[in-house]
């Protein structure tokens, strides 16, 4: 097999699907075998740069630097949709946004309702969205799903990350770098004007990179979540050259940054807490991160599809023009509402900052974020083998309709 060949294999979602999910799961079996002592203190151990203040354990330079890549990418994807793309008009950008902010309060509520006000600090945990495993999902098991439907989906679990970013900076972050966070931005300012220069092409990259790093370095030492980074780089980079980085990087994300991630995500020990023992916590957590998720984000999105479509129906009659799409709305809105239930990683790092002084409530955090999302990976998954199968034989049935037509 040639090397453009293998490549290719890299770039295809399907197989990262596949590599996420293997490295998953291999990770939570080791973490929970014999050899999962020695894993975990391999991954907590640290590895620093005395020379730039830096001293991040293994797990956190795959989670804080590693997947910065793979946010740079989403974000440029996220880019080409909102201009060119499924998203590319205010009415469709505002209602996977809309949906997302449903997709955080409901879940929030959910969990204080569930666990009581004793345990509220947990509130966040139930809100997250992975993106990472949400999309590997529909790649994995979604042929045949429309474009808009993952569209909508990828504009929400980033809205939802960014969502998440700015509760651990609000909540959890105990101070703030102001300088570094100025740098950052100066740092991003100048990125997006070097990405204009059309000329010096190899010195232009070569300072890209650079600024790149840069802009990382001063985002992760002002104490925001590195990711958001990635998402600031890929959103204001020039489209022509981010699609070529974007594609460029795509088998080295696909086939090292995610399995590490996913592997690195994975490495939590199942608390051995018996049932009738288990807290509020759990039971807040399990429920409200899958039934929280598909109540807020169908309610909320079903609410702004209502409203917008029905004004843009309205709009092109007046105008004479043919009826608009209908965008994502019924049970399509429901499967992303369900495979937005998929926390996991996120999750897992609210969990450990809410309860970072109880690890008796971190423990079971830790089963409640496991349970909840391997239940919206089960609904999740189910309604997007319904809902890609439905669409494959309404395609199917179309196409055998036009050959008997031509006949």
């Amino acid at each position: 097999m040639s090397s453009s060949s293998k490549r290719n294999i890299f770039r295809s979602e399907r197989y990262a699907a596949l590599s996420l999910a293997g490295a998953a799961v291999l990770g939570l079996v080791l973490a929970n075998s014999i050899a999962g002592p020695g894993l975990l203190d391999l991954f907590g151990s640290h590895l620093g740069i005395g020379a730039l203040g830096l001293d991040l354990s293994v797990s956190h330079w795959v989670t804080d630097g590693l997947l910065v890549i793979f946010f740079f990418i989403i974000a440029v994807e996220l880019r080409y949709e909102l201009t060119n793309g499924e998203l590319n008009s205010f009415q469709r950008a505002l209602a996977p946004g809309i949906a997302a902010v449903g997709g955080v309060i409901v879940p929030a509520l959910l969990f204080i309702l569930i666990a009581g006000p004793s345990f509220a600090v947990g509130w966040p945990i139930p809100t997250a969205t992975d993106i990472a495993f949400a999309l590997g999902l529909i790649a994995l098991v979604g042929r045949g799903l429309p474009t808009r439907v993952r569209a909508f989906l990828l504009a929400l679990a980033v809205l939802d990350d960014l969502i998440a970013i700015a509760i651990i900076a609000l909540f959890f972050t105990e101070g703030t770098n102001t300088a570094a966070l100025i740098a950052s931005v100066v740092c991003i300012l100048a990125f997006w004007r070097l990405g204009r220069v059309k000329k010096a092409k190899t010195l232009r990259n070569i300072g890209l990179v650079l600024l790149a790093l840069a802009t990382w370095y001063f985002v992760l030492t002002s104490g925001v979540h590195a990711t958001i980074a990635g998402v600031a780089l890929g959103l204001v980079l020039r489209p022509s050259i981010a699609r070529k980085a974007a594609h460029a990087l795509q088998p080295f994300t696909n086939a090292i940054v995610l399995p590490l991630f996913a592997f690195s995500a994975a490495l939590v020990v199942i608390p051995n807490v018996p049932l009738a023992d288990l807290s509020p916590v759990f039971w807040g957590i399990a429920i409200a991160l899958p039934l929280g998720k598909i109540i807020g984000v169908t309610i909320a999105g079903s609410a702004v599809w209502f409203f917008i479509h029905r004004h843009a129906v309205k709009q092109a009659a007046a105008a004479g023009l043919p009826k608009p799409e209908a965008g994502v709305f019924g049970w399509d809105l429901v499967t992303v509402a369900a495979v937005a239930g998929i926390g996991f990683t996120v999750s897992l790092l609210m969990n450990e900052l809410a309860f970072t002084n109880s690890p008796h409530l971190s423990d079971e955090g830790v089963l409640g974020v496991l349970v909840g999302s391997a239940i919206s990976i089960v609904i999740g998954g189910g309604l997007v083998v319904w809902r890609a199968k439905h669409y494959r034989n309404t395609k199917a049935a179309a196409k055998a309709l036009g050959k008997a037509k031509g006949k």
